[in-house]
Formats: C-alpha cells, sequence, structure tokens
C-alpha cells in the first residue's frame, strides 16, 4: 500500500508550488536568503506550507504572466502576501534603512 503524501501527482503538487513561489519571490526582487532568515526560518516554513495548500495555483500563474516589471506586491489572492511584504521590508532595513521600507509600502511621507 503507497502512502498519498508520497505519490506522484501529489509530489509534483509539491514541486509546482515550490516553483511559484520561487519565482514570484524572484518576481519580486526578495532574496531567499533575507526570506530564510526571517523568524529563524519559521516565516520562510509556513510560507511554503500555505503555498502548498493553496489552491489558487491558476491566479498566481497568471499573475507571473503580466508585462510589469517589477510589481510592487503579490497576486491578492496569495495568502503569503503578508509573508512577501516582510521580506521586502526586512532587504531594505537592511540594504537602505526606514526611508526605503517606506516607499515599499506606497508611503512616500
Amino acid at each position: 500500500m503507497s502512502d498519498f503524501c508520497y505519490s506522484r501527482p501529489m509530489l509534483e503538487r509539491i514541486v509546482r508550488h515550490a516553483e511559484l513561489m520561487d519565482s514570484i519571490m524572484e518576481r519580486l526582487g526578495i532574496d531567499p536568503a533575507v526570506a530564510a532568515r526571517l523568524d529563524r526560518g519559521m516565516a520562510w516554513y509556513e510560507a511554503r506550507t500555505r503555498c502548498l495548500a493553496c489552491c489558487e495555483e491558476r491566479q498566481c500563474r497568471h499573475w507571473l504572466e503580466q508585462t510589469d516589471p517589477a510589481p510592487m506586491a503579490a497576486p491578492r489572492s496569495c495568502a503569503n502576501v503578508e509573508f512577501f511584504r516582510r521580506c521586502r521590508v526586512s532587504r531594505s532595513n537592511r540594504d537602505g534603512g526606514i526611508a526605503a521600507s517606506a516607499r515599499i509600502d506606497g508611503d512616500a511621507s
């Protein structure tokens, strides 16, 4: 008897979702090393888990196909919007201080 979690369709889904999340992070300009350090790795783990459980794969693929070269935020339907925002703010704080993180959040003041 085989375990469903290790069946080929499930493994393919896991790989697809991991690739989607990686592509979204790349498109948003998120450094995976920064993401992996948030909350000592727990934020990354939780984000991956949310992504694997998500049923919005089609919306993510559509978002990735958009021609805008540098979108400011992940797809609205994404369960990891807050995680991606934290990654960008963390990177900005490391690279350029609070002024850069304010621009990411859309606040020019």
